[in-house]
């Protein structure tokens, strides 16, 4: 991986970044009150692309997405729900109490790409799929408090790992977090496994994504035959939690903020 495809967002393209990655959490905040038992998942997706164009007059940066050779995806949000890792499409799939879901949003404002996920419960759920959405959240927040000038990509992967590791769940590895700006998905990949001082260096103005999947068993998965969703192979809950992070001059901005998404951790400094 070349530092050179890494691109530095100018003050401009950060203020850009900034302005869709908000409308990206508005979405979330949006369809919250929604997110219950009976409605469909299509009925979800449905809302929030009129929210998006109707409000927010953003495009879905999902709808019709190809990176090329797959069918365009069909959807304007992915929602996965329980052993579904990433990339659900929303159908007639009726939500009921006990499930946990992903919603993932991406949506374009001016050019720019503004990229979050956030795992919502149809209560009550399980002890154990609770556990499993806490894990996953810290998990995530164990990675953005690596991010600082001078830091290298694989130590967000080796925080996220250290910490995963001893509650007994597990990391996806073929999917993880990337670059992101004028471009869906940029230079980096960003690995939710790793070692302490591997890969490219961090520098202000590069902004990405940290997005950790996590299982509560075993880390093998599957596409189905969509092209598009992938799940665990032992059909065990899967779990995400998304943010887009800039590196700044002393250490982190996360960019996917809004009145509705959760706060960090107590621990996070």
């Amino acid at each position: 991986m070349s530092l050179k495809k890494i691109v530095i967002k100018t003050p401009e393209e950060i203020e850009g970044m900034r302005a869709a990655c908000r409308d990206a959490a508005l979405v979330l905040d949006f369809i919250e009150p929604y997110v219950k038992a009976g409605v469909t998942t299509e009925e979800l997706d449905d809302l929030m692309l009129k929210y998006m164009t109707e409000e927010l007059k953003d495009v879905s940066a999902c709808l019709g997405y190809s990176s090329g050779g797959e069918t365009p995806y069909p959807k304007a949000t992915c929602i996965s729900v329980n052993h579904q890792i990433c990339h659900g499409i929303p159908d007639q799939k009726v939500l009921k109490k006990g499930d946990i879901l992903n919603i993932d949003v991406t949506v374009i404002k001016n050019g720019f790409h503004g990229d979050t996920s956030r795992m919502f419960k149809v209560e009550p759920v399980s002890i154990a799929a609770s556990r499993l959405c806490e894990i996953t959240f810290n998990a995530m927040w164990k990675g953005i408090c690596m991010v600082k000038p001078g830091a290298h990509f694989g130590d967000i992967g080796y925080a996220i790992q250290q910490y995963v590791g001893p509650t007994g769940c597990s990391i996806v590895r073929e999917f993880g977090g990337h670059g992101v700006g004028r471009g869906f998905h940029e230079e980096p990949f960003v690995a939710h496994i790793g070692k302490m001082g591997e890969g490219p260096e961090m520098k202000p103005g590069m902004i990405f994504t940290i997005e950790p999947m996590i299982n509560a068993g075993k880390h093998a998965l599957k596409i189905m035959p969509n092209g598009w969703t992938a799940v665990t192979k032992d059909r065990s809950l899967s779990a995400q939690w998304e943010h887009t992070v800039l590196v700044t001059e002393t250490g982190y901005e996360v960019l996917t903020v809004s009145p509705g998404c959760p706060q960090p951790p107590s621990w996070v400094k």
